[in-house]
């Protein structure tokens, strides 16, 4: 499986982290500037609300599509808590069976409505440029969700029924206590309580 996602989701990811950081840093800069200016010195700058907002959506686009590779997108798993792992296993190939299909779709879509907007050479008010631009990141981005989607369902398939299941959120801290993490919780109460518990 790793010769098949490895290079690949490597590129992916980088991509991903990369322009959601730099989406959420250069947007924040920008409307900061923004503020400093009109205020201050009373010359704000015409086109920066509608590059930050472009810079915010790049930014929430791909720090989505990275979700999809941690698993941090909102999950209930109650259904799978109650089901034998079997079970379990068939609902989650489902599940990621219909978001892959919704994500591709999106995707697919997403690209003929760029090549519209092309077509019609259709620009943005204050900046001025090719809307295809900020557009762009429909397809892209939903592509690379897809492409996650694609990798954790091959994942589910290769995974044995008992261990594909994901941990609840008690299973998770039980298990982070038991590793050792609760020496660091321990250690900061006293810290806060001056020893007293």
């Amino acid at each position: 499986m790793k010769q098949i996602f490895g290079p690949l989701g490597k590129v992916i990811g980088f991509i991903n982290q990369s322009i959601a950081a730099l989406g959420i840093s250069a947007g924040v800069a920008v409307a900061f500037y923004n503020v400093v200016a009109r205020y201050a010195f009373d010359a704000s700058l015409t086109w920066a609300a509608e590059l930050t907002i472009f810079l915010f959506l790049w930014s929430t686009f791909f720090g989505a599509a990275y979700c999809f590779k941690e698993d941090a997108h909102i999950s209930i798993g109650i259904l799978l808590d109650k089901v034998k792992p079997a079970t379990a296993k068939i609902l989650m190939i489902i599940s990621h069976s219909i978001s892959f299909i919704f994500l591709a779709a999106v995707s697919y879509y997403g690209y003929f409505y760029l090549e519209l907007v092309i077509e019609l050479e259709e620009r943005s008010i204050d900046l001025d440029i090719p809307m295809w631009i900020p557009y762009l990141v429909i397809p892209v981005s939903f592509a690379f969700a897809a492409y996650r989607v694609a990798e954790k369902i091959v994942y589910i398939i290769a995974t044995p029924a008992e261990k594909v299941r994901q941990k609840s959120e008690a299973e998770m801290i039980i298990s982070e206590m038991e590793a050792g993490a609760h020496d660091d919780i321990v250690k900061e109460v006293e810290k806060r309580t001056g020893g007293m518990l």
